[in-house]
């Protein structure tokens, strides 16, 4: 029988969400790739269990996270049952729609019925009656943005959700979807963009999402800090294997140009210089702007949560060293969501 270690809250730092009353861990657990049927469920048992035991409260799904899509939910829906029941008030539970889920015209995107259809089939693979911050994974250029947010609020309404979140959205329609909102009657927690030292695009633009947001008060929670494990080591001198990199899926192997490469070193010899791995000091840089609530991190080990979570260790930066990491830290043509938005 699984029991919380006692000092959890202890070991991990809070930052408030926007205007909310909601604190969230400053390091959240992402389970985008490693927590489908692909993976043995006692790895994932032990690397969910680890994360809580570390202070790590806030974990996020989408219906689609597998693989095969579906499955991340089923799995985390197994053990929040089997072991986590005694702590669901001390969880942030997220889930997400709007990629594709099954054939036809209501199988994706942003209409009320594929959100409300979508959000019934997550509760039911996690196994509770609901959770904490339900989120439009994309924008939906074809439909309106009140439908699309009404979905959202049924979703609270009802009491399926707590809170409401968008992820992917542009600063414009960011700040339509703020506007629209409030006519409506509901508050948007939490938007979920992607964000690393390779990926600036939320601090691009007049006004810029990260302006948006922190002039009106929303939440931000950033995914892929690690521009999908490109700013760690392990791509200094090729590819591994075993890398994502190597399976050119999500991660392409074309991201790592001669140029990319050289830009990694430098990175790392900064990281080394502030006692930190790449990994770390990348993790640390997306939380260096108070505007940033928390950094979404995935794991395929404990070991390698583990030296995620120690980049709280140091979350200072000097001027200069800020200035240096800007020298490096440009766009690398990761975003592959960019496409994806309107």
């Amino acid at each position: 029988m699984y029991l919380a270690d006692g000092r959890r809250y202890e070991q991990m730092q809070y930052r408030r969400c926007g205007a909310s009353g909601l604190d969230l861990p400053l390091v959240s657990l992402g389970l985008w790739q490693n927590f489908g049927h692909a993976t043995p469920i006692e790895d994932q048992r032990e690397i969910l269990l680890a994360a809580f035991d570390a202070g790590v409260t806030h974990f996020d799904l989408a219906n689609n996270y597998g693989p095969p899509p579906g499955s991340a939910e089923e799995s985390f829906g197994d053990l929040l049952h089997s072991d986590l029941a005694p702590y669901r008030d001390e969880l942030i539970v997220s889930t997400k729609a709007g990629y594709h889920m099954w054939p036809g015209p209501y199988g994706e995107w942003g209409s009320r019925k594929y959100l409300r259809a979508s959000l019934d089939a997550s509760l039911r693979r996690l196994r509770t009656d609901h959770v904490d911050i339900f989120y439009s994974h994309r924008l939906d250029p074809s439909t309106p943005l009140r439908e699309t947010l009404g979905a959202l609020k049924y979703a609270v309404d009802s009491g399926k959700a707590i809170y409401a979140g968008i992820s992917s959205y542009p600063a414009a329609e960011t700040a339509a979807a703020l506007d629209t909102a409030e006519q409506m009657g509901l508050d948007l927690l939490i938007h979920q963009p992607s964000y690393s030292m390779f990926n600036r695009w939320i601090e691009q633009g007049d006004p810029s999402l990260l302006d948006v947001l922190g002039e009106r008060g929303m939440g931000a929670i950033v995914f892929s800090p690690l521009a999908q494990g490109l700013l760690t080591a392990k791509y200094l001198d090729g590819v591994p294997a075993d890398s994502r990199a190597a399976q050119d899926g999500s991660f392409k192997r074309s991201f790592l140009t001669d140029e990319t490469r050289e830009r990694l070193r430098s990175l790392n010899r900064i990281a080394e210089a502030r006692g930190q791995t790449l990994a770390q000091m990348a993790i640390a840089w997306v939380l260096r702007d108070p505007r940033i609530t928390s950094a979404l991190v995935g794991a395929s080990s404990v070991n390698q949560l583990r030296d995620s979570l120690r980049a709280l260790d140091n979350l200072s930066f000097t001027a200069e060293e800020l200035a240096e990491i800007d020298l490096h830290a440009v766009d690398a043509g990761v975003n592959i969501w960019e496409p994806r938005r309107p």
